[in-house]
């Protein structure tokens, strides 16, 4: 399948299951997504594997570029807010689900998932949540 590499560093781990990577604020315990860098003020956390899908919407026509960084040929995607229980509510691309059959409240997981090519032919790896057992 040749090299892969992650989208960015610090976002999510792949082991033992895909989990992001957050950080709590360490004088008032706030968690965020992602993790801030070079403050001191956050200590990096495992958020919660699963969720559950706060909102949505689909994706019907190719952003602008820069900064969208996708395939050239654009087939449209779902894209939601997933609340990790006791932590924070992420904005994330939605897979292996149709559009029709989303519904807000469902049980979600965080899965990773091939997003495109750099130019030296490597396969960019990323997050996303797709339906518990759907990965």
């Amino acid at each position: 399948m040749g090299e892969v590499i992650d989208i960015a560093e610090g976002l999510f781990v792949a082991e033992p299951q895909p989990a992001l990577l957050g950080g709590r604020h360490k004088a008032t315990g706030r968690i965020v997504f992602p993790c801030p860098t070079g403050t001191g003020d956050y200590e990096p956390i495992r958020l919660p594997h699963r969720g559950t899908l706060w909102s949505w919407t689909v994706q019907r026509f190719r952003p602008k570029t820069p900064p969208y960084a996708g395939p050239e040929d654009f087939v449209p995607f779902a894209l939601g807010y997933v609340e990790l229980p006791g932590a924070v509510i992420v904005e994330t691309p939605l897979t292996a689900v149709a559009f029709e059959d989303l519904k807000i409240g469902m049980e979600m997981e965080t899965v990773l998932i091939l997003f495109n090519e750099d130019a030296e032919g490597r396969k960019i790896r990323t997050f996303a949540f797709a339906p518990v057992g759907k990965d």
